[in-house]
């Protein structure tokens, strides 16, 4: 990639200039609007094997990557954008690269408790497909007081975001941050009285994270796979152990949001985008409730896979609350195959339907590389998809307009 470095600007650690308007997210009042989960595919520039040679020219990598895919989303016409997670390591775990307080410790391997018993009923399987489903995976220990460490990463992405945003005719752009269930997923805690306190100072350094986007009159998307992917295991225990651990930590969000307006907030709750049977995936019916207790305004699930499309019919029987906004996925990361524009716009028809055609914005189930390495689908095909997913939306449209 050729490039000229642009110039830096000195931005305080978490702050960057807001946008002129921090109004209520968009809604489909014209027709259906589009958006995705978050994570793209990153460009091979972006990867650790091609380390730049000062932190200028990474920076300067980086921003002419988060302009172009912000351009792409936009050629395509997505309404609501957002920087690929570009900035980050991980969906999750990059949270770990800004926060004090974690020691990894390779030799202390924590079991894989967020897959539930499919590692038993799939042994084999993941003996060859993620063997570290059956060993483990090395702890994330907190060992001392978790605070937010303002090493400008944050900003930088923000701003990039910004930049890249401004140039666009999008309606829209939004930023994820994990939320606190999912932070530190192998986390074992060694420092705090308790699980709540743990959980709770959890929430809070990730506040710092959550004010920043809204300030930077962003859309706060958080990301949560974790909330739903630890109901096999735990309702083993009991059904009241689950609903006992889920709850904590979707206080501990709501606390995180405080003073956030939910309007301005999208809330994914998923059940991993691992390739890997699902069989122990949690039923939505089961967690809805969960779901929409927290204080966002719209409510991004997955929809279109195999394991999980049949859960429409949820909605047949929970009302989607006054004012809530539903961003269902209408196309998948969990196969190469690329959906009609046709079936995408019969689930979004669908869904319309039954919340109110203002009340849906087209989706995806999750997203498509969660790091630099893991990579769901091909690139091609993930844009495939996403431009399938805006001509579902525009057929869907001219039916329900």
């Amino acid at each position: 990639m050729s490039f000229v470095a642009p110039r830096i600007l000195p931005v305080h650690p978490l702050h960057c200039p807001a946008f002129e308007t921090t109004a209520p997210m968009q809604r489909s009042e014209e027709r259906i609007l589009t958006t995705h989960v978050g994570s793209l595919i990153r460009p091979p520039e972006l990867g650790a094997e091609h380390a730049k040679p000062t932190p200028d020219a990474a920076a300067a990598c980086l921003r002419e990557a988060v302009t172009e895919v912000v351009a792409h989303q936009a050629r395509i016409g997505l309404d609501i954008v957002n920087d690929g997670e570009y900035g980050k390591s991980s969906w999750a775990n990059y949270i770990l690269e800004r926060v004090d307080g974690f020691e990894i410790r390779p030799h202390q391997l924590q079991r894989v408790d967020w897959l539930g018993r499919d590692r038993v009923r799939f042994a084999d399987f993941f003996a060859q497909e993620m063997p570290y489903a059956l060993t483990g995976m090395p702890a994330q220990v907190c060992v001392g007081p978790i605070s937010y460490r303002h090493d400008g990463a944050l900003a930088r992405s923000i701003a990039n975001l910004k930049h890249a945003f401004a140039a666009t005719r999008s309606k829209e752009a939004f930023m994820t941050v994990v939320a606190p269930a999912s932070a530190a997923y192998n986390g074992v805690n060694e420092y705090y009285a308790s699980d709540h306190d743990y959980v709770f100072a959890l929430a809070d350094a990730l506040r710092a994270e959550y004010l920043a986007v809204h300030d930077a009159g962003l859309l706060l998307q958080v990301d949560d796979a974790v909330l739903a992917n630890m109901y096999d295991s735990l309702v083993q225990q009991s059904p009241a152990r689950y609903r006992e651990w889920a709850e904590l930590r979707v206080d501990a969000l709501n606390h995180a949001l405080r003073g956030i307006p939910p309007d301005r907030v999208r809330y994914h709750v998923c059940f991993g985008s691992w390739h890997v049977p699902h069989v122990a995936d949690a039923p939505l019916e089961e967690i809805v409730d969960l779901v929409l207790k927290v204080n966002a305004q719209a409510y991004s699930i997955e929809a279109a896979n195999v394991r999980h499309e049949h859960e429409w019919r949820v909605w047949e029987k929970v009302k989607l609350p006054a004012g809530k906004i539903l961003i269902p996925g209408v196309v998948t990361h969990h196969t190469t195959s690329v959906e009609h524009p046709r079936l995408v716009a019969d689930r979004i028809v669908r869904f319309a339907r039954l919340v109110g055609r203002e009340n849906v914005i087209a989706g995806t189930d999750c997203g498509f590389s969660q790091t630099n390495d893991i990579k769901r689908v091909h690139p091609s095909v993930m844009w495939a998809k996403l431009e399938a997913l805006v001509e579902g939306a525009r057929l869907a449209s001219t039916e329900l307009y």
